[in-house]
């Protein structure tokens, strides 16, 4: 279905084929994970190439629709010949993920042909998922889950906050994971004042900790933040928690296929704002998850008159920061399904005291 949906997008843009010479296109269109080669698509045929290290692999993984062929020192005219080999003239290459060295290579190598560049063609194919990518994206967070369920029997005042992002990606790994869908942030004290703070190699702090990270299934990312207190938590910690909490059940109550993304994220925001937290909420309510952390669609005030479509995926993701105190933020991912919005995270968000 993806190659045919690709394809379609090919002749109807009026190119003769497609070079993919980005990693995560290559493994979106073939479902082959590989980080030296090309895959070149068609109007009629498509092909994986790949050299020696890659080869058998790729023969496994291509199923009927590609053909896979080697590159050898040989064969160094083994793209344009593959795409001579097509008929193709007009040929498009991803113009947003090419160095400009690459693109001088490419260019080269290519310079009997026409070279056109494909901006958001396939971006836009794959910010709309299909059942299998939703399937994926919900294996990984349920492997996330399961490592923040693991970590609150650890969390104690002499574990470092490197340590617990290494935790959580450790028992992760073991659960499957293929990566970190990201580098993992996990931050203490003052230090969850900072959206996208860095964990250091200090002690927890007592007060809030904020864990934001994800795992990796299939090339899927999830991406899921829950933020949590060591020892008691205060009256002022826990209005702000229960702001914050207000704030993402509103907006969770809302998300939907046609929904305004800037009055979803305008919903949420009011709450916190009314709620005398005046610019300590920074960033956009959410953003797409899919084989990037951060694709389309955007929540954020500047979205208003843009519109959410079935088969997108977004984050919903309020906080509030304090500078120099301390802040926090919870997060959940929500699919656009047939079947309505389906919150995919199934973890538990009232207040933690530990």
């Amino acid at each position: 279905m993806r190659l045919a949906n690709f394809r379609k997008a090919i002749v109807q843009n009026g190119y003769d084929a497609a070079v993919l010479t980005n990693t995560v296109s290559q493994r979106y269109i073939s479902g082959f994970n590989f980080t030296d080669g090309y895959v070149v698509v068609g109007r009629e045929r498509a092909t994986i190439l790949a050299d020696f290290r890659y080869i058998e692999a790729a023969k496994a993984a291509a199923g009927d629709d590609f053909d896979v062929v080697m590159i050898s020192r040989e064969q160094k005219n083994i793209l344009p010949d593959t795409l001579s080999s097509y008929g193709a003239k007009k040929v498009a290459y991803e113009d947003n993920y090419l160095t400009c060295s690459g693109f001088a290579a490419l260019s080269d190598k290519l310079a009997d042909f026409e070279l056109i560049p494909m901006g958001n063609l396939l971006d836009d194919i794959r910010e709309i998922k299909d059942a299998p990518a939703f399937e994926s994206i919900t294996r990984a967070q349920r492997i996330a889950e399961s490592a923040f369920r693991h970590v609150l029997g650890l969390i104690n005042p002499d574990m470092t906050e490197i340590e617990l992002a290494a935790e959580l990606e450790y028992f992760m790994r073991r659960a499957g994971s293929e990566e970190p869908a990201f580098p993992t942030i996990a931050i203490s004290g003052a230090s969850t004042s900072l959206p996208h703070g860095e964990p250091a190699n200090r002690k927890l702090s007592r007060g809030f900790i904020t864990m934001d990270y994800g795992a990796t299934v299939d090339g899927y990312r999830s991406d899921m933040t829950r933020t949590v207190v060591l020892g008691r938590a205060d009256d002022d910690m826990r209005r702000l928690y229960q702001t914050v909490l207000d704030a993402q059940l509103a907006a969770l109550e809302v998300v939907c296929e046609g929904a305004d993304m800037g009055a979803v994220d305008g919903l949420a925001r009011d709450i916190i704002e009314n709620a005398g937290y005046h610019g300590c909420f920074g960033h956009g309510l959410g953003h797409g998850v899919g084989m990037y952390i951060h694709e389309s669609p955007s929540l954020n005030p500047s979205a208003k008159g843009k519109i959410l479509r079935r088969g997108q995926l977004v984050t919903i993701e309020p906080g509030i920061y304090i500078e120099g105190k301390y802040g926090c933020r919870i997060e959940d991912m929500v699919a656009l399904t047939d079947n309505g919005p389906v919150n995919l995270t199934d973890c538990e968000k009232q207040l933690i005291e530990l």
